[in-house]
Parts: C-alpha cells; structure tokens; sequence
C-alpha cells in the first residue's frame, strides 16, 4: 500500500518535472498557442453571431482574422511611435535623477543621517545600467515585439482553433458516454464563459484606466505619458504588482521631471487611489468572484508562470490558473484541489449549487428514462 502511494507521488512529480521542462523548452511554439486560445475565446461570440447570419465558417474565419489583423496593426504603430522618444529620453533623466540623489544625500546630512549608505542604495546609474528599470521596460516592448513577430502563427492557430470549435462539442458527445459528455462539454463551457467574462471585462477595464491615467498625466504636463498609460494598460492584468509598477513609474518621471516635490506627490495621490477604487470596487462589480483565486496561489503563479514566459506569462498567469481551477472543480476526485486554489467561499457554493442541482436532474432524467421503458 506505502509503495503504491510512493509510485503515485513519484509519477505526479515526474509528470509535473516534464511538463515544466516541456513549457519552458517550447515557448516559442506554446506561448503563441495560448495567446491564440486567448483571442479565439474572446472573438468567438461574434464568429457565432456571424454564422447565425448565414455567413459560411470559411469567410466568418476571415472576417475574424481581419478584425484581429487590424487591431494589431494599430497597437503595434503605437507601440513603435512610442518606445522610440522614451528610449532617447532615458539619458537626460538618468542626469537629472542623479542630481536631485545629490540633493536629497545633502539634505540627509543635515539631519545627522547616513547619507552615503543612502546615495549608494539609489546610486541611478546602477539602478538605470545594471538593473531592471529601463531593462524591464525595454524587455516589456521586447516581448510584445515577439508577440507581433509570431503574429503569422498566432493568426494560424486562432483560424484552427475557431474551425474546430463548432465540430468540437458533437465529436465529445460521440466520443464518451451521455454523462461523460455532458460532463465534459459543461466544463468546456464554464472554461469558455468564465474566461472571456475575465479577459474581456479584464481588457476593458484597463482601457479605460489607462485612458484616465493618460488624461491625468497629459494635465500635469508629464512626459511619456503616453507610454505611463499604454504602460498601466498592460501591467493592471498582472494582479497587485502591475498596478504599483504602473502607479510608481510615473511618480518617478514627475518627481524627476520637476522641481517641486508637491506635484509628484499629488499625482502619486491621485494615482493610488485611483488604482483602488478600480481594484477595490470596479473590478468587483464588472468582473464578479467566479475566477477568485488564492492570494497565495496568485504570487506563485505570477512568480512560475513568469520565470517560464517571461512578462507575457505573468500576463497570461491569472487565465490559464483559472482554467486550471474550472477543470479541477468539475471532477469529483480533483475537486478538492479546485477549492484550496479558491479565496471566496461564495463562489465555490454557487458551484457545489449547481452540481447538485443538475446531480438531482440527472437522477429525475434517469428514472423518467426507466418509466418509459418499463411501459414500452
């Protein structure tokens, strides 16, 4: 008995070992695939909706496929007209920055503090050479440069993906038996439904506070602020830590940028509690608790899934944990699992809910089943 529990502990560890290995081995081939399934969830009601208008699937595909093609276009002219002044401008705020390091060691001194442990600790030309502000920043374009240059793949696999979905849930019914398929095509659904209400309320959110972030900045007169709010849009997926990154970065081209502290400190106000009432009570409202995840299991995730795909797969963390939790939650034997990975009780009560009632659905459906037998 110990032994079969060692040989399964060893198995699970050993497939968790290979599929780690088989993750960061073909990122190149994986990330673009999910990026695609990502865009396929989101895209797919309106492919629907145009084949309920008559439109073939071949040319709903290429409607699809255009729409996306012109999205991309857009955002990847905006990436490009945007990183290259902030590049240019790194320099003279490296200079700048320095100077007011100088100010501040000054000013310590005068209040019997140890200036010299604090100018090495904010030492700007580590910080800005050697370390993660501009390389973080340029690795951020970078990976979204890669996105845009696996763009032909990513077109390929969402143009599959799209084709398959209608054939997808009549092969599961045929393949498995009536329970199993039914089983099996609600979890797809639950995946389907539950992550593009994420992703779509997700990538809405952040569109209009970045917008609010881009009008704040523009009225402080702020450089960069284009790239501050293109910046915030693409950081407030990534849970807690994005929203500080896009909330501090600002702060410190303002606090760099002018001679006043007051303002740098009035927009870090404004920022903070603007990231809070987004956080706090938008986010609540429009994305609701069903993908609520562990605070614990979300570091981790960012942590795992960054150290595999980089930026993207810190990105990419909270769908994919989220879709990981859905399958576990509608199999009895990994159930548990699902609800360690939960934060909010509520949601997993609804689901327990639902489970039993379409538990006592079946048991109706069965025995009408019998009854019409028996009197046949």
């Amino acid at each position: 008995m110990k032994d079969s529990k060692v040989l399964k502990i060893a198995a699970i560890l050993f497939i968790l070992g290979v599929t780690f290995f088989a993750l960061k081995t073909l990122q190149e081939i994986l990330l673009p695939f999910f990026i695609a399934v990502i865009i396929a969830f989101i895209f797919e009601p309106f492919f629907e909706l145009l084949k309920k208008k008559k439109v073939p699937s071949f040319l709903a595909i290429i409607i699809v496929i255009l729409c996306i093609v012109i999205i991309a276009n857009i955002t990847s002219i905006f990436v490009l007209t945007s990183i290259g002044p902030f590049t240019a401008g790194i320099p003279k705020y490296q200079d700048k920055f320095t100077s007011l390091i100088e100010y501040a060691t000054n000013s310590l001194k005068n209040f019997g503090f140890d200036a010299n442990a604090f100018k090495e600790s904010m030492n700007l030309k580590n910080l800005v050479k050697d370390s993660s502000v501009q390389g973080w920043i340029t690795s951020l374009f970078t990976s979204i440069a890669g996105i845009f240059g696996d763009f032909v793949l990513i077109i390929i696999y969402v143009a599959f993906i799209l084709s398959e979905l209608g054939s997808l849930k009549r092969r599961v019914l045929r393949a498995f038996s009536e329970e199993r398929a039914r089983t099996i095509a609600k979890t797809m659904g639950d995946i389907f439904l539950d992550v593009r209400r994420y992703i779509v309320g997700k990538t809405l959110i952040n569109l209009i506070h970045a917008i609010v972030i881009g009008i704040i900045l523009w009225a402080f007169n702020v450089d960069f602020y284009i790239v501050w709010a293109f910046l915030s849009f693409l950081m407030n997926y990534i849970p807690t830590i994005g929203s500080m990154i896009a909330t501090v970065l600002p702060f410190m081209t303002a606090l760099v940028q002018f001679d006043s502290f007051g303002v740098a400190i009035v927009i870090l106000i404004i920022l903070i509690v603007l990231a809070n009432v987004v956080g706090n009570v938008i986010e609540p409202q429009v994305l609701g608790d069903k993908l609520d995840l562990s605070p614990i299991l979300l570091l981790l995730s960012l942590i795992l899934w960054g150290y595999i795909w980089g930026i993207m797969g810190m990105i990419l963390s909270i769908p994919i944990m989220s879709m990981i939790k859905i399958v576990l939650m509608n199999f009895e034997s990994t159930r548990p699992v699902a609800i360690l990975m939960s934060y909010n009780q509520s949601s997993i009560t609804d689901i327990k809910e639902k489970q039993k009632y379409t538990h006592v659905i079946k048991k109706i459906l069965k025995g009408k089943k019998k009854d019409d037998n028996s009197k046949n």
